[in-house]
């Protein structure tokens, strides 16, 4: 039988974006011999793409049930319980799972026989490039989180000469130099900002060199008779230890503050104390991108936007669906990669000898295959087969 993809519409609360755009489903189908994109009515809407437009590119458009009763379903934001139910056995899913804060997700998706691929877990090899989604949405995060910090700042990006008098250009210090981080550093660059940056890896300081801004150096005072190895550790733990004293200087001089600090599975750092929201000047805007993590700051609320001492401190969650159009084109490549990899001949062919499956695969015959997912469910360990 010819491989039927499924696409259901995004119920979670302000997911805009869908998992395939109608020219990338087109190309799907086209590469794939045989293969079917069925579309739930409306999958698109939030994404600016009509049911029509999928139908004018070969795609059926649906309702939900026969969506769900696809070959491979596709989504973006991870399962809902209804949605985990609506799988059975031999099913393919692929898409965002947020394994490591959502393992249960991972069980419900192995109790129900479905073989499940998290785009988290791709690994980052270079044949997998493509099928990195995670830095694809980190990307627009980094983007989205500088031009919303500009609209709520009460000031000018850039420098301004005016016959009224010369305006300082703003001073953005972005922490963490991922692919967010970098991105929000190029982005508030081009807006005319005076752009600084911080990064615990001492590697990242050329990147964020390379795009105009100033790298944050953060003196670490240590005992000096350690030998080599036991000084690099010991650096590495004091200065994460003592990161929110030793920034609060270089937090107290910025209008703009971005925090990307963020791993998976982990609250996220403290980065900035309530002392240095005090010392920022009334109006200053932080953006914290590890809101959905407990946040980098000690004041952020995930979702929400509050103001102490006149700082305004916002805790997004899911900036990449403020910009549907893009992100969704983005995010369908990704996907449109990994399905063409994992189905050969027109079926979906689970192989473990293959690195970006063994990696990205969650679940599969019954079985979490994750072992750090297996740790956090407390399964014992077990030969795979």
């Amino acid at each position: 039988m010819a491989l039927t993809i499924g696409i259901p519409r995004e119920t979670a609360d302000g997911e805009t974006r869908v998992a395939l755009i109608p020219e990338v489903a087109e190309r799907l189908q086209q590469s794939i011999d045989g293969a079917t994109v069925q579309v739930e009515e409306g999958a698109g809407q939030g994404a600016y793409h009509a049911d029509a437009d999928f139908e004018a590119t070969g795609c059926t458009v649906t309702d939900r049930e026969a969506v769900f009763d696809a070959d491979v379903i596709a989504k973006v934001a991870p399962p809902s319980d209804d949605e985990v139910q609506r799988l059975s056995d031999g099913q393919a899913y692929i898409g965002f799972l947020d394994p490591l804060n959502r393992p249960e997700t991972a069980q419900a998706l192995a109790e129900r026989g479905v073989t499940s691929l998290a785009m988290e877990l791709v690994p980052r090899i270079s044949r997998a490039q493509k099928m990195d989604a995670l830095s694809a949405m980190s990307s627009l995060g980094g983007y989205r989180a500088i031009i919303r910090a500009a609209e709520r700042l009460p000031k000018f990006f850039p420098l301004l000469t005016t016959a009224a008098g010369t305006i300082r250009p703003a001073r953005v210090l972005v922490l963490g130099a991922g692919v967010a981080g970098l991105q929000a550093i190029a982005t508030a660059k081009r807006l005319g900002a005076k752009v600084f940056g911080y990064d615990i890896r001492e590697p990242t300081r050329e990147e964020v060199e390379s795009l105009g801004a100033n790298f944050v150096d953060l003196e670490v005072d240590i005992e000096a008779d350690q030998d080599e190895s036991g000084y690099a550790e010991k650096l590495a733990e004091e200065k994460q230890e003592r990161q929110p004293e030793l920034l609060k200087p270089h937090i107290a001089e910025a209008d703009v503050v971005v925090t990307t600090a963020l791993i998976p599975g982990q609250p996220a750092p403290l980065l900035i104390n309530e002392a240095a929201v005090e010392a920022m000047d009334p109006g200053s805007v932080i953006m914290d991108l590890a809101a959905a993590n407990g946040g980098n700051c000690a004041y952020t609320e995930p979702g929400e936007t509050v103001t102490k001492h006149d700082v305004q401190i916002l805790g997004p969650t899911n900036l990449p669906a403020e910009m549907p159009v893009h992100a969704s084109q983005l995010y369908a490549k990704t996907i449109a990669a990994m399905i063409e990899e994992v189905v050969e001949e027109g079926t979906f062919t689970p192989d473990f000898d293959d690195d970006i499956f063994a990696g990205a695969c969650l679940t599969h015959g019954g079985d979490v295959r994750n072992d750090r997912v297996r740790g956090l469910l407390g399964l014992e360990e077990e030969e795979k087969v």
